[in-house]
């Protein structure tokens, strides 16, 4: 892989995305660290950090004898997270330009690594898995966080957005943007997908869920139609362009209502220690 294959890469929106991303999903990532108990003087793993994944929280949960190490195969992405490294002071926290799925990092010198959402947009499940049991110690913990979109909803229902029984699903952004993913190779199914390849690799899974909800106007309200604005060239290879125009102007509309909470997509947190 890389940074060219990665479907959501080089557009103008996705570091500002991910930052924000990060910051919505921080406190549920700080829950999973607290029940997993103290990190002090471990090296720590965020693999594809992007512009901030889990950095801030690792380098606390390591503390200053702890070492993290946050890679990416997109400089842009990894510049922004030097920037804010370097603003927040995380002197335990270096970064490194790395393929998951030919990494030069040494092998089994990890004590915990974490991956988010990097299962829906890459697929290749087991070979993700495969490559976090080669970073970490026999016994260290691999940290999987995905979504499932299921609970992704509005309210009032937003009927171009989804999920709307009465809607027909291809006129829905939610379903055009799981099928764009899994066109482009990835995996829709990621809940499902984390539990086959845990099981897969001997490890039992432990689970944690969370879904949040969005007062009307929070700007993670509009992730559907940033998703599809970036899947915009893949989406119209099987939809009339002017239909999907017509879809994106009523989502456009639809978030604009002053009224309208939004529920995010579960957040599902998998984790599991290797065996041997």
């Amino acid at each position: 892989m890389t940074a060219d294959t990665y479907l959501l890469n080089n557009q103008p929106s996705e570091l500002d995305r991910l930052q924000l991303q990060s910051r919505v999903w921080e406190p549920a990532g700080q829950r999973l660290l607290n029940q997993l108990g103290s990190g002090d003087g471990a090296r720590v793993i965020d693999v594809g950090c992007g512009a901030l994944g889990w950095l801030r929280l690792l380098s606390d949960w390591v503390g200053p004898d702890g070492e993290v190490v946050g890679t990416d195969i997109d400089d842009t992405m990894l510049n922004a997270a030097g920037q804010f490294v370097a603003s927040e002071g995380l002197n335990n926290v270096t970064l490194v330009r790395d393929d998951l799925f030919a990494s030069q990092l040494e092998p089994s010198t990890f004590d915990l690594v974490h991956a988010r959402f990097l299962l829906g947009p890459l697929g290749r499940v087991h070979q993700q898995l495969d490559a976090y049991l080669r970073l970490v110690r026999p016994g260290a913990t691999i940290v999987s966080e995905e979504l499932d979109y299921l609970s992704w909803h509005f309210v009032p229902t937003a009927p171009s957005i989804g999920i709307d029984v009465d809607a027909p699903p291809e006129r829905q952004l939610l379903f055009l943007i799981r099928e764009a993913f899994r066109r482009a190779g990835g995996e829709p199914e990621t809940f499902a997908a984390q539990l086959a390849a845990f099981r897969k690799a001997g490890i039992t899974p432990e689970v944690r869920a969370e879904i949040q909800a969005l007062p009307p106007g929070h700007p993670y309200a509009s992730l559907p139609l940033q998703f599809a604005t970036a899947l915009g060239g893949m989406i119209r290879t099987f939809i009339d362009p002017e239909e999907f125009e017509a879809i994106i102007e009523r989502a456009r509309d639809e978030l604009a209502d002053p009224d309208r909470w939004g529920f995010t997509f579960t957040l599902t947190q998998c984790w599991g220690r290797r065996q041997s």
